[in-house]
This record gives structure tokens, sequence and C-alpha cells, in this order.
């Protein structure tokens, strides 16, 4: 018996992603991005990404189709996130699953966006092991999780209190006039700074701290403290190095992210680590996973950087292994929701 052609959808945010997948191969992955729509605003405005994902999706679908040599008749599930992200940009991607798969008589998965980024892993190095860690790292959520199984049962150990790591980036290059999205810049302007010019914080990293926080995350403090410097060096009449900053500041977030990660692993056994998330393309962050990992004896798996940010190839992936393992359909009367827990996998 042939592996199930799986048509997957990701509406989130600002990426309209669509892919087609067979068992674990990928066979066509589209991304129509607004992000542009976005950068005068320095964020994300959930009205002009609805409005982009609506204008975006039928011609994405087009293209994945025609790049696949797909017809959509021929698949056997459509799988769409069905949370957690904005409420306007999930009904887009919602709505266009439920038309499909009640057009073609096809079975609908609803699917959490968070697990995704870790199941996409799958097109990249094949099965995962029976028991696993996670490192998800994104603009919203910023999280470390246990994974039995990739379809039905994912504790979650550790999560960010108050900024997630993607989301400091941002406001830091919104900081250092370096514009939207933060991360992509920032890792380009530290590569030519020194990591070790400003001693940032790392947040939650206390023995007091880790008695009630050891796994969790908080870069509210670091955004602060990177603003504070930068803010005494203007009034003092300097230039603000804008490399040493980038790099100072990148570095603690990796480090806090690592650290913590390699922790975790120690502390529950686990011997392998799925790194996922749009941040997960970072520069620092995978080279110093790389190398605390390999210290530790544990195995590091990353998506390639395209499979990082929001994409369809993601949800089909994780739609893909949730038909294999015998998970029942979605109800075409499944609602978006914003703010799906992540040990949710299919609504």
């Amino acid at each position: 018996m042939s592996e199930p052609l799986v048509l997957g959808i990701e509406s989130s945010c600002d990426e309209t992603g669509v892919a087609l997948v067979r068992g674990r191969e990928l066979l066509a992955h589209e991304v129509a991005s607004s992000v542009e729509q976005h950068v005068r605003f320095g964020g994300v405005v959930p009205e002009v990404a609805s409005r982009a994902h609506l204008q975006a999706m039928v011609p994405t679908l087009q293209r994945a189709c025609a790049s696949a040599d797909v017809d959509l008749a021929q698949i056997d599930g459509v799988c769409v996130t069905a949370g957690p992200g904005l409420m306007g940009a999930l009904v887009v991607g919602l709505s266009a699953a439920k038309a499909i798969a009640m057009a073609l008589d096809k079975p609908l998965y609803g699917l959490n966006h968070l697990v995704g980024h870790v199941a996409v892993d799958l097109l990249d190095h094949g099965a995962l092991p029976e028991r696993f860690g996670a490192l998800l790292v994104s603009g919203g959520h910023t999280s470390l999780l246990v994974v039995d199984d990739i379809t039905s049962a994912l504790t979650e150990v550790g999560a960010t209190i108050d900024d997630a790591a993607g989301e400091a980036y941002d406001k830091v290059a919104r900081l250092l006039g370096m514009g939207y999205p933060g991360g992509p810049v920032i890792d380009a302007a530290a590569a030519g700074g020194d990591p070790r010019a400003i001693a940032f914080p790392r947040g939650l990293t206390s023995a007091r701290d880790l008695e009630r926080h050891r796994f969790d995350f908080s870069f509210s403090g670091l955004k602060t403290a990177v603003s504070r410097w930068v803010e005494t060096r203007r009034l003092e009449g300097g230039d603000v190095p804008v490399a040493d900053v980038a790099a100072s500041f990148q570095e603690a977030v990796a480090d806090v992210l690592t650290a913590k990660a390699m922790d975790m692993c120690a502390h529950h056994g686990l011997d392998t680590l799925v790194l996922g998330g749009g941040v997960a393309a970072n520069s620092r962050l995978r080279g110093l996973l790389a190398e605390r990992a390999d210290a530790a004896g544990v195995t590091v798996r990353r998506p390639r950087p395209g499979l990082c940010t929001d994409n369809g190839a993601m949800m089909a992936a994780l739609g893909a292994e949730v038909i294999r393992r015998g998970h029942r359909p979605s109800s075409l009367e499944i609602g978006a929701t914003p703010g799906l827990p992540v040990g949710t996998v299919l609504v």
C-alpha cells in the first residue's frame, strides 16, 4: 500500500504556506509571505495578514499542485493549522481547507502549528526516536518539550513567561534601527561583532530562579537591558557599536536557550533533541547548540533553514504522521483556536 498523499495548509501568522507530502517525501513547498506589508508597522498587523492570506491562498495552492504535478483530486487528506495563531489568519486557512475537504470528500485534519515545527524534521531526517526532546523557538513561542509521541503525547516542561526569543529579536532590531523582522538582520549584524563586548543578563538563570523556573525562559529583562545600554551610550554622546550590541544580545539568547535545553535532556534522560521554529534558523543558536550537545552526547536534529519558518510542509508532515498512526479525522465543524496548547495535536 502506497503512502498517503497529504495536502498541508498553514496560515497562522504572515505566511501563506501550501505543501504536498507523500509519506515523508516533500513533493511541493510553496510560501507567500506578507512580511513586506508589515515592515512599516514594525510587526505583524492581524488585519493586514488576514487580507494577504485571502489574496494568496488560491495562487499558492495552484503553484504547489503545479510544482508536484498533482491534481487536487488525487490527495488523500487535507491537513491545516487550527491553532495557535492569529484568529483572522487561522480562519482563512481553515476555511480553505474545509472547502477543499468538502468538495473532494476527503478527510480533514486540524493540527497544532507548534507541533508542526517539530514534525517537519521528519522530511529531512526520517523517523523520530520513540522518546526525544524538542526546543521550539519562534516569534511568539519559546518552549521545551518532552515528546513521547509526536501525534498525541507531548509535555511542555518549560516555556517563556514573557517575551519569546523571536519577539525579543524584533524589539531589539527596532531599537537599533535595523528593521523588521529582527532575526535575520541581527544574525547578519552579529557576524561582525564581538559576542563578549557587553555582558547582557541571562534571564531566569540565578540559583533562586532555577528553583521555580528551571526550564522556563524570560527575555523581557534582556530586551530592557539592551535598551538601557543603548540609551546610556547615546546620552554620553558615543556611537552605538551596533555589531557588538547585536552579537552580545544574540549570545545571551543562545546561551540561555542551549543551556536549558541541555539541562532538560540530562534531567529527563533524553539523547535526541529536535530544534524547531523560525529562530531555529539562527546561526549562533545552531552553532552553540551543536557544541554543547556534542559535549553532552546528545544528537541534535535541525530542519533545513527553509523549513524552520512557517510553511505548509510542517503541517503536511505532521498530518502524514497522524494518518499513518490511524487517528480519526477532525469534524468539518472545528473552529480556529488562537491559544491552542502544544499538548493538543489534533483538534
